[in-house]
Formats: structure tokens, sequence, C-alpha cells
């Protein structure tokens, strides 16, 4: 089953997608996704200047011989650019064998391990007011779980406070926003909004929190302590984890679980965090972890150490990737959550699938491979747009984590 043609496809139905498509000299093609939120166009080029000629003539039926030679093949090992490339040609690739097989792929991967994969919404408002309403729309849909972020009194934009409903997505066209942060007054809103969200909601609804990266170990400690009466499915993303040690300290204080991973590229991005038990959820996606070959051994390294899985599931990431974490997610036997952003209308008719929701839990379907398509001729319509992710800096100026 040799490889015959792969082709990079760029649109922007909404926001801005890139794709790859895999063709074997049986006609089977498989598709991958190579999204890289804010720098699109590095993944394009490394993709058809670098790997595709790699890919031409070699069987894809050798999906971890091929993973391993773009891996080490290359000398210079991960990175964003190189993983979520590496990412988009493995999930292609078990796309094509599930579809030679006439399997979905999670039977591939040693078939359903659940009835359905839990998901979560994401609930936001500007006031404790609106996102307890946000919250209440989401369960009246059926949601089990929900993330929930509110505006900081004092400041003029907090992350994961969207423009629309349903879906957030913080990426602008144009050149990048610059919001105000303080740390100080984000620690004063949190636990008010959660405090409320319990009151209305009961012990029963999963309730999560993003801090998208924004705090030090010990504000990170005070936070999650703060939370510990709230019982929160998870905290997440708490400080940069470049440090994986800080951890340590964080975990000394406090007992509200702890979730991170969904910019980490590889198995050596969490493994003392896994290894140490600094975390509770592993959040490394499919598409910028190296795709499912990669992810899988993430997975099984965590499993021994009691760390479930929760894998990023934003509107960064299309349908493509999407379906390749349900399948993963049915499989594996840590599962514990998956982030379910719905994407807009546009996005879902460029890549038509057959994933479904029902009753807060989702399933990739029964179609061969991924189960997720592709309409070029409609993709073509929705040509690339630049756009970036925000940046932060503190009320005197200083660049901080966005």
């Amino acid at each position: 089953m040799k490889i015959t043609d792969a082709r990079v496809i760029v649109c922007s139905p909404g926001r801005n997608f890139v794709t790859l498509k895999i063709t074997t000299e049986d006609g089977i093609y498989g598709l991958g996704d190579a999204t890289l939120n804010g720098r699109e166009l590095a993944v394009v080029s490394y993709l058809r200047d670098h790997v595709v000629p790699l890919l031409i003539g070699r069987d894809a039926r050798r999906i971890e011989d091929l993973w391993q030679y773009l891996y080490k093949g290359a000398y210079w090992r991960r990175g964003p650019v190189t993983m979520t490339a590496i990412g988009a040609v493995d999930v292609a690739l078990w796309d094509i064998l599930g579809k030679a097989a006439n399997m979905p792929v999670y039977r591939l991967l040693g078939g359903a391990s659940r009835e359905g994969v839990l998901v979560y919404g994401h609930a936001n408002g500007t006031t404790i007011d609106e996102t307890t309403d946000a919250v209440a729309d989401y369960i009246r849909l059926g949601y089990r779980a929900v993330r929930a972020q509110s505006g900081v009194p004092g400041l003029t934009t907090t992350y994961g406070v969207g423009r629309g409903t349903m879906y957030y997505e913080p990426a602008q066209k144009g050149m990048p926003e610059e919001a105000t942060w303080s740390t100080e007054r984000y620690l004063t809103a949190v636990p008010p909004l959660f405090a409320r969200l319990r009151e209305t909601f009961g012990p029963d609804l999963h309730l999560l929190h993003d801090a998208h990266h924004r705090l030090t170990p010990i504000e990170a400690a005070r936070l999650g302590k703060d939370l510990e009466p709230h019982r929160l499915f998870w905290l997440e993303d708490v400080v940069p984890a470049e440090l994986q040690e800080s951890f340590r300290l964080i975990r000394q204080h406090t007992t509200t679980p702890l979730a991170v991973g969904e910019v980490f590229g590889s198995i050596h991005d969490c493994e003392l965090l896994i290894r140490e038990h600094l975390i509770d959820y592993i959040r490394a996606t499919v598409v910028h972890a190296g795709g499912l070959t990669h992810l899988r051994k993430i997975a099984n390294l965590a499993e021994i150490h009691h760390v479930r899985t929760g894998c990023h599931g934003a509107t960064d990431l299309s349908p493509v990737c999407m379906a390749a974490a349900l399948h993963f997610d049915l499989s594996v036997h840590n599962f514990g959550i998956q982030e379910y952003m719905r994407h807009t209308d546009e996005t879902d008719r460029v890549f038509p699938h057959h994933y479904r929701f029902e009753d807060g839990l989702m399933h990739p379907g029964e179609a061969p491979g991924l189960g997720v398509d592709i309409d070029e001729i409609l993709a073509a319509k929705y040509p690339y747009e630049r756009a970036y992710l925000p940046t932060n800096r503190k009320e005197d100026g200083t660049v901080h984590s966005w």
C-alpha cells in the first residue's frame, strides 16, 4: 500500500485550518489535522517542503516506522511545528488503515473501553450572573461537565470569556490583541464564581476551570486551596509547565485535581509530572503531540501512575483532530474527559463527520477510518487569513503569559 500523493490543504471557514491528505496506490486516502494556532503556515512549509517528499513511495501501513523516521531522521527533534507535522502524517495513516480494514480507528486501537466519551463545554460571561446562566444553558443541552470562566472586575478582557455563544475562539484576524492582566484581581474573583455555581447547581455537576498558565506556583497553590470546598473536577494549566518541578510545591498545598499539557509535544514534556504523581490529568492532544501513535504512549505511561487523559479540544483543532481524539478517548483505558468546543456551521460543512453528541457523551461513529472527510471545493472558498492569538501584559506593562 504505497503512498503516491500527499497534499496540504489550507482553508479558513471561520478560522484557519491546515489539513494533510495522503493517498495510496489503492486510491485510499487519509486525513490528518496540522493546525498550529497562529503559526499555521510554518507547519504548511514544514510539510510541503520537507515531509511530503519523504512520504512518496513508502508503505502507508508501517505507521510506527514512519513515525520514528520522521522524528529521529530529522535530527532536530520535538518542537510544536515538527510534532504537529508528524501528528498530521500519523493520523492520516491511521485513517487509511481503518478504511483499508473497513473498521473505525478505535477498533484498531483495541476496541471500545466505554459506551461513550464524557465531554465538557465552555460556559462564560462577563459577570458571575452571566456565567451562571451560561452553565444552565449547557445543562439544558445535556452536558454533565462544564468549564466555567468569568470576567474579572477591573479588567477589560479575561481569558475564556468569548464574544459569542457555544464556542470560544480567541484567535483574531490581523495583528494580535494586547490584553491587560492582574493576578491579584483574578485570585479574588475566581472563588466567588465557584461558590455561586455550587450553590446553584449542587454537587453532581462536574465543574472545571482554566488558569491558562498565568500563575506562579505559590499563587496556584493558593487558588487550588481556595477552591477545595467547591470540589472542582480539575484546575487546568495553573503555571507554565516548562519547569515540571514547580508542580511539587503546588501539590504540597492543595488537593484540587490538576490538569496540564495542551501545549506539550511529547512524552518528555510530561514524564516527570506523571512519574511523580504531580498531576491528575494529562491534556496532550493528538495533533500537537505527534498523533495517535505517540499519544497512546503518553497514555500508557500515565495509566501506571493513576493519571487520566483529558485531551485538548478547542476550535483550533479541526473536526479531523476531534474525530481522532474521540477514537483515542473511546479506546484508552485511563480516559478522563474530553474538551469539546463546537465548530461553526461553516467548519462542519467543510469537514463532514460521523461523530455525534448525545446526553453529555460523544461517540466517533462506526464509519471506516476516522469518519471525517473534507469538501475541497467548499474549502477553496475559504482562503487563509492571517490571525493571531492575543498577547498579555500586566497592569504595569510587563509581558505576561497569555
